[in-house]
């Protein structure tokens, strides 16, 4: 032990500090050595002789403390030196800090091992939880002098003293105290000569912190013994030997650590071993630590020292997710990664393992695999070596090419780029140099093939001395002009798709991307090795999770899910309510469609909630919580749901208000389904502008309902449109009210009453002169004209209204219902006159596309006629069309009701469903 200290400060207060600490004994691990200020000489670092005072500058001495395990024990010899077994009979598991947070945790670790039927074991134990953070911040006071150090330090005494009561008893226990009060005294001692120097090495700071490993290690080590399985503990310094790197990170002496196991175990043979995680030596016997992750790194390098079965890594979740369960909640438990994939998926942010712990098992062909210490009856996740032909053989490929997705938020895009660069050598050296200089880390690079231009990102903290570095690295190449510009593009994230299949798949970045486009998420930039284990893109950090949720559903590693919301829940839109209620499970089983209701909004009220209302009950939910309705808030809601990829509107009203915000909805990627004819209908202009923005956008807007309810009519005339038919009339009975109004006027009963039981029957409007003003035909037929390329305005329809003139200006329905019967005799003379000629009256609507026109009128037909055959309310359509010319197509069925329009917004949305992902 060494403590490098001016004589100067020797003198004055180390000197009492060495005689009130005189016989004191220091302890590394389960080794003492003498006085920590007795047992080494003092020297004086040249390169620490300058400090300066706030006021004015002075030569002084800067005092600090450093620490190393060098020449401290005496060679051991064995009286018996026993022979390592290295092989399969090994079995590595790791514990971290979560798994060991308390008395009744280290006791179900204990029983965990005790249990494991492994014929040999090594098992790597972090520090309890929290404290490593709470010996860092010991030394970190000490160094700013801060006397609640003392105060901590009693803290982790007590920690760990009670701990210890808690589990052991008798010769163990007293054991474990004594040296647990060694280490504290021992530890005050060195933190009281740091708080006199106010600074301490890295080798001090490494040594104090490992203390953590040192105290948990002989807890758990005893408790396993307890349960009836002798067991022993290692301090790993005695054993790992490890480089520092300039990288913040070590590299391991296999060689040298082989040699110190050998000689490790030839004194302390045992089948069951507890090894201390985080903490080892370097080549100098300096105590060093492995860093952040270190104790999976120490299992894994345990791993192959031993030459082990199979490493565990035990922590706190059933294993690798397939997306980070916070962001993505039908994230599924993968049961294979290959190293691979695994290294990938780390590197780009998922809590699997740190890709230097993959090294050391990869070497040796050791799987790991990650288990739940909470949760016994999940297997994990295992990570193992997977050939490409064994990828291609696998079922698993099948189902999920892409294993898993990853996120990196809060990075910056750096784009260089100008036609000086095309084909001039050293450009991208001179770029990443600058980079190197300002020790930034390039997380992604992309460049074009024609050389134009190189990207790359960055941390986001990082860009502005990339930047700046960039600007002046190439200060003469821009002013000249070789370069165009350095730009920097702030708040992005990068998205990362991982998979050892995608490397035999085709397609995989097409449906990658087309997820993405289709959920409105534009890319920035886009990279793939030729490996192909991983595609990576760089989205807006605000589009970050919606593309996690796009992707991740699109590979069926979850259901497409859809965040829906219902403007209208009257007889439309409850009725559609209660249609999605009972399919709900069918749809998320069978079709791998999860549909959310996430708001629900009427005239007064409305209810949202960000992962879906409960449908069982979303009536007595909106009477008891609803919130008054605000049209505005009910959409961002919406829009802000980063939960669900797709969010799709359904306006179930018939409110020429709500369909002037559709053009927006649909910019802001919201997909629109709509039985509401307003704004097929509606003015010629903004028609023309919402189709136009549809049809360049991969937002989608489905309106079947709006013609034939649940019929279909408008895709009908699609495939007929898009197959290349030429249409050249369309004419239909396109009302379910007048359909059954005419189908049963068979001279038995009068018009009025009729109509008076068609009210009753719900099949009108509450005010019949809706449906007779033949204006909702109209509207349909605008829509079908609009469909076959006819720019017309509704008023460019001729109507026949079935209202008798006198009759449009009452007040009332009451009034209108009162005298309607005094008009009967002039339909009923029409009737009577087609009757007498072998026809029928239907109302119907035509669109001539050959004449430029729509007309909606009373019509005579045979009563061999298609039109005459129809019974209650149903709709027939016939398309006479270059194709089906001497014999229409007709399509045919109900065309009134809640429960057939609901079905047919219904069907709508299951198409979106099926264009977003669904498997058709």
């Amino acid at each position: 032990m060494a403590l490098s200290l001016p004589p100067a400060f020797v003198k004055g207060g180390a000197e009492s500090l060495h005689k009130q600490h005189l016989a004191s004994k220091t302890s590394i691990g389960n080794r003492s050595f003498g006085s920590l200020f007795r047992s080494l000489p003092c020297r004086v670092s040249p390169s620490k002789l300058k400090v300066e005072d706030k006021n004015k500058r002075r030569t002084g001495f800067h005092t600090y403390v450093e620490a190393t395990l060098a020449d401290v024990v005496p060679t051991e010899k064995c009286a018996t030196e026993y022979t390592l077994p290295q092989g399969e009979m090994w079995s590595v598991h790791k514990f971290g800090g979560t798994c060991v947070a308390s008395s009744e945790r280290i006791w179900n670790v204990a029983r965990i091992i005790a249990e494991d039927p492994s014929e040999k074991k090594v098992v790597v134990v972090s520090a309890m939880s929290k404290v490593t953070d709470m010996l860092y911040d010991l030394v970190q006071k000490a160094q700013c002098r801060d006397d609640s150090y003392i105060t901590a330090i009693d803290q982790v005494h007590e920690k760990h003293k009670a701990t210890a009561s808690d589990l052991l008893e008798g010769d163990d226990l007293n054991k474990f105290l004594s040296q647990l009060q060694s280490d504290v005294n021992n530890l005050k001692a060195m933190l009281r000569a740091i708080y006199i120097a106010g600074h301490a090495t890295e080798s001090f700071s490494d040594y104090v912190v490992g203390h953590g490993e040192l105290w948990s290690a002989q807890i758990l080590a005893a408790s396993i013994r307890k349960h009836g399985l002798p067991c022993t503990w290692m301090d790993t310094r005695d054993v790992l030997v490890v480089a520092p790197t300039t990288s913040n990170q070590v590299d391991p002496d296999y060689v040298a650590s082989d040699e110190k196991l050998k000689k490790w175990y030839s004194c302390n043979p045992a089948d069951t071993i507890v090894a201390t995680g985080f903490i080892a030596s370097t080549k100098d016997n300096l105590p060093t630590t492995l860093k952040r992750d270190g104790s999976d790194f120490s299992a894994a390098i345990m791993g192959a020292l031993f030459r082990a079965r199979q490493v565990t890594i035990w922590t706190d979740v059933d294993g690798v997710y397939s997306a980070d369960p916070r962001k993505v909640s039908e994230a599924v438990i993968l049961n294979t990664l290959s190293y691979q994939e695994a290294w990938e998926m780390s590197y780009f942010g998922a809590n699997v393992l740190h890709p230097r712990t993959i090294i050391p098992v990869m070497k040796n062909n050791i799987p790991i695999v990650i288990r739940n210490v909470f949760n016994l009856s999940s297997p994990g996740t295992k990570i193992r070596r997977e050939s490409i032909m064994e990828a291609e053989d696998s079922e698993l490929c099948v189902d999920s090419v892409v294993k898993g997705f990853a996120t990196i938020d809060n990075v910056a895009l750096v784009n260089v780029e100008g036609t000086g660069m095309a084909g001039v050598p050293g450009t991208a050296s001179a770029i990443f140099g600058a980079v190197k200089d300002v020790d930034a880390n390039v997380i992604m690079i992309s460049q074009a093939s024609s050389e134009h231009s190189v990207c790359f990102a960055v941390p986001e903290k990082e860009v502005s001395a990339v930047a700046e570095a960039l600007q002046k690295r190439f200060k003469q190449a821009l002013e000249a002009g070789r370069l165009s510009k350095v730009e920097v593009i702030h708040d992005c994230s990068i998205l990362a798709a991982v998979g050892q299949c995608m490397a035999s798949t085709p397609g995989v970045s097409a449906t990658l991307f087309n997820a993405l486009a289709k959920a409105n998420i534009n890319i920035r930039a886009i990279a793939q090795g030729c490996s192909e284990y991983n595609i990576t893109v760089v989205v807006k950090r605000e589009d970050s999770i919606k593309g996690l949720r796009a992707v991740h559903s699109r590979f069926y590693l979850s259901k497409t899910t859809l965040a829906v919301g219902i403007i209208g829940p009257g007889l439309i839109g409850g009725t559609l309510l209660d249609q999605l209620r009972d399919q709900a499970a069918v749809l998320k089983e069978e079709f791998n469609i999860d549909l959310r209701i996430t708001g629900i909004i009427g005239s007064k009220t409305m209810i949202l909630n960000d992962l879906g209302i409960d449908l069982q009950a979303w009536r007595e939910l909106r009477k008891e919580k609803g919130e008054p309705a605000d049209l505005e808030k009910f959409i961002q809601h919406l829009h802000g749901n980063n939960f669900m990829p797709n969010t799709v509107i359904v306006d179930c009203t018939a409110d020429s208000e709500v369909v002037k915000n559709y053009y927006q909805w649909l910019r802001k990627g919201m997909h629109i389904v709509t039985p509401n004819k307003k704004a097929n209908s509606g003015p010629l202009d903004q028609y023309l502008k919402l189709r136009n923005l549809q049809r360049r956008s991969y937002t989608h807007y489905f309106y079947e309902a709006t013609v034939g309810a649940g019929l279909p009519i408008v895709s009908t005339l699609r495939g007929l449109l898009e197959t290349g038919d030429k249409i050249l009339r369309i004419e239909g009975i396109f009302s379910g009210t007048l359909s059954f109004i005419f189908n049963s006027f068979s001279g038995q009963e009068t018009f009025s009453q009729i109509v008076t039981k068609a009210k009753e029957a719900g099949y009108t409007e509450p005010d019949p002169r809706d449906d007779l003003s033949g204006m909702d035909v109209a509207r349909k037929v605008i829509i079908l004209a609009r469909e076959c390329g006819l720019k017309l305005e509704l008023h460019d329809i001729s109507v026949q209204s079935l209202v008798p003139e006198p009759l449009k200006g009452c007040t009332s329905v009451e009034e209108f219902m009162h005298k309607l019967p005094e008009f009967d005799y002039e339909i009923s003379k029409q009737r009577e006159d087609a009757d007498s000629n072998g026809e029928v009256l239907r109302y119907v609507g035509v669109v001539d596309v050959l004449a430029n026109e729509g007309r909606v009128e009373l019509r005579k037909y045979s009563k061999a006629h298609p039109f005459a055959q129809l019974y209650g309310s149903d709709n027939i359509i016939a398309f006479t069309t270059k194709r089906y010319h001497k014999q229409p197509l007709i399509v045919r069925g109900p065309g009134a009701g809640a429960e057939v329009t609901a079905g047919g917004v219904f069907s709508d949305i299951l198409r979106l469903a099926s264009y977003l992902g669904a498997p058709s």
